[in-house]
């Protein structure tokens, strides 16, 4: 690994939190909800582009390395919040409410696999 790949994370990972934080905290501030929505929509669209970034890199190999690592590992990984949606399902069962941390809990998986498959396809749809 080399001092680029790492700037790359990094400055990519400042990116995605940044964006995470203004996406999930303008949802949640505008609709009132019983399960986490600015997770859940952070994770869909991280989950799209991801798919979509996954399927351009492997129809064009010869992209750099040092840009794949920034947008999937910087910005994606930062953008999207497995960890955020462990504890806040983790904390809807802890509190007893079952349905909606189960509610939450499949949609995040469900939802995520879903827009990451539509994502990939797209892309190999569109240049085929």
């Amino acid at each position: 690994m080399n001092l680029l790949t790492i700037v790359a994370v990094a400055s990519g990972g400042a990116i995605g939190a940044t964006l995470r934080m203004l996406i999930s905290t303008g949802i949640n501030k505008h609709y009132e909800h019983v399960i986490p929505f600015g997770t859940l929509v952070v994770n869909l669209i991280g989950s799209l582009i991801m798919g979509m970034l996954v399927a351009y890199f492997y129809l064009h190999t010869s992209l750099s390395p040092t840009l794949k690592t920034f947008l999937i590992t910087g910005i994606l990984g930062a953008l999207t919040t497995y960890s955020t949606f462990a504890m806040e399902s983790f904390t809807l069962l802890h509190t007893q409410q079952y349905v909606h941390a189960f509610t939450n809990m499949a949609l995040n998986l469900f939802g995520t696999i879903f827009f990451a498959g539509i994502g990939y396809l797209i892309i190999m749809k569109t240049t085929h």
